[in-house]
């Protein structure tokens, strides 16, 4: 079964002064850089994912921005796949169902932000789809959210969602875990 790597959403909005700032962005493409290196070095797939705003009233990823674009740390080589989306779930009106079928992949890596929102939706579809998922946990940033006036933090947010991922969706693992098994 072919692994790929999927890069979900590491654009410039959500990095220090874009429009819709993650907590731990920098850190997370870092560790995402990391695992893209070692799958190019590999000769492994990877697709990034880019999200584009096409909603009334939106304040970030707005099409010819300089926010919209992906960040230099995972910046796409000439011949990388990048699927365009729309909406959280990468799969969603889409081309990324077709390419991972036609490259045979059966398993996928899956690094990006926001872990709350477009992470955790491609994660659950993947799997719906009959993929093998894993996530990269310290590859993922978000946010703090609030929920009934209560704000709670972009750590607790995180846990909770790759606690959840964790639970039937996906393995979670760290992607030094996952580097030292790619070198093994």
């Amino acid at each position: 079964m072919r692994t790929a790597l999927v890069l979900i959403d590491i654009q410039n909005d959500y990095f220090p002064g874009g429009r819709m700032e993650l907590v731990g962005s920098e850190a997370a493409s870092c560790s995402a850089a990391n695992l893209l290196r070692a799958f190019r070095q590999a000769g492994w797939p990877v697709f990034h994912v880019k999200h584009i705003s096409n909603r009334t009233g939106s304040t970030f990823f707005l099409p010819n921005t300089a926010g919209v674009e992906t960040h230099h740390s995972v910046a796409p080589l000439p011949g990388e796949a990048v699927v365009i989306k729309n909406y959280p779930n990468s799969f969603r009106e889409t081309i990324l169902q077709e390419q991972l079928k036609a490259a045979g992949i059966g398993s996928v890596l899956i690094c990006g932000m926001m872990t709350s929102m477009c992470v955790d939706a491609t994660v659950r579809a993947a799997f719906d789809l009959g993929y093998t998922c894993t996530v990269a946990h310290d590859a993922c940033a978000t946010m703090d959210l609030v929920f009934n006036a209560v704000v709670i933090p972009a750590d607790q947010v995180q846990g909770s969602f790759l606690a959840a991922l964790g639970a039937v969706y996906a393995q979670i693992r760290s992607s030094d875990d996952i580097l030292a098994a790619i070198s093994a």
